[in-house]
């Protein structure tokens, strides 16, 4: 069941919203060569305590830290690690903020110094595709039209959509329908309605679109070995179309 959220439950998301997007901002200018994605994890922890939030994804499912840290061919759910960052890496931070109850969810990708030309236009069209997506969640729009216009830029790009992992409602918990594919047909899926929140959130592969899990059961990286990005915005829908709660302008 699709939970549609009032003004006020909307209000309190974008107030996690901003407290996550902060907390993005100042990661920004961490990421660096020779910095740790442990560093980061201990960063963001102090971070939210220090604005009265919490880390939503510590403890879910066992899984035991505040942020996922995905490096260059790990596509979703890399754990932070000691080992320090390249330059020519990618990271991508992930991480569901808890402000009073409200939830707002957002990852991002970060180059590690100077990368390749190739990596560049992965992080470039990954970024626009999510906010090719965006601009088809509006009211009267179905759930369809996003994946169906994010496919078709990455695609038209030369890069592929990873389909096994995907956007998703979010309220009070993480994971709430609508599903949201970053791939599919247009006019397919649920009717976006006003009061609907959820996550947009593409997985973009230089490579070939398939996962493969490593054996600690979380961390997904692409079957080739080729680098994957992510950006992801929690968005509302309102009658004048998607608010992102978790902005970083």
């Amino acid at each position: 069941m699709i939970v549609l959220k009032s003004q006020r439950e909307i209000e309190a998301m974008k107030k996690a919203g901003e407290i996550l997007a902060a907390c993005h901002k100042e990661i920004a200018n961490l990421i660096k060569p020779g910095i740790t994605t442990w560093e980061i994890d201990q960063f963001v922890e102090t971070f939210l305590q220090e604005h009265g939030a919490t880390p939503e994804q510590k403890g879910y499912k066992g899984y035991q830290y505040a942020t996922c840290a995905s490096i260059n061919d790990e596509i979703c759910h890399g754990f932070p690690r000691k080992e320090p960052l390249k330059e020519g890496d990618i990271v991508t931070i992930d991480m569901v903020v808890n402000y009073n109850g409200a939830l707002a969810d957002s990852a991002w990708s970060y180059a590690v110094g100077n990368v390749s030309s190739e990596v560049e236009h992965l992080l470039k069209v990954t970024k626009e595709a999510l906010y090719k997506g965006i601009e088809q969640a509006k009211p009267g729009n179905r759930i369809g039209d996003i994946g169906h216009a994010i496919q078709t830029y990455v695609e038209s790009e030369g890069l592929s959509v990873v389909r096994d992992f995907i956007g998703h409602g979010i309220g009070t918990v993480i994971h709430e329908k609508p599903d949201v594919p970053h791939y599919g047909l247009p006019g397919k899926g649920p009717r976006i309605k006003e009061g609907m929140v959820f996550t947009i959130e593409p997985m973009v592969n230089i490579g070939m679109f398939f996962s493969k899990m490593d054996a600690n059961g979380w961390t997904a990286r692409t079957v080739d070995g080729t680098y994957s990005a992510q950006y992801e915005h929690t968005i509302a829908i309102t009658k004048d179309g998607p608010i992102i709660l978790t902005d970083q302008d």
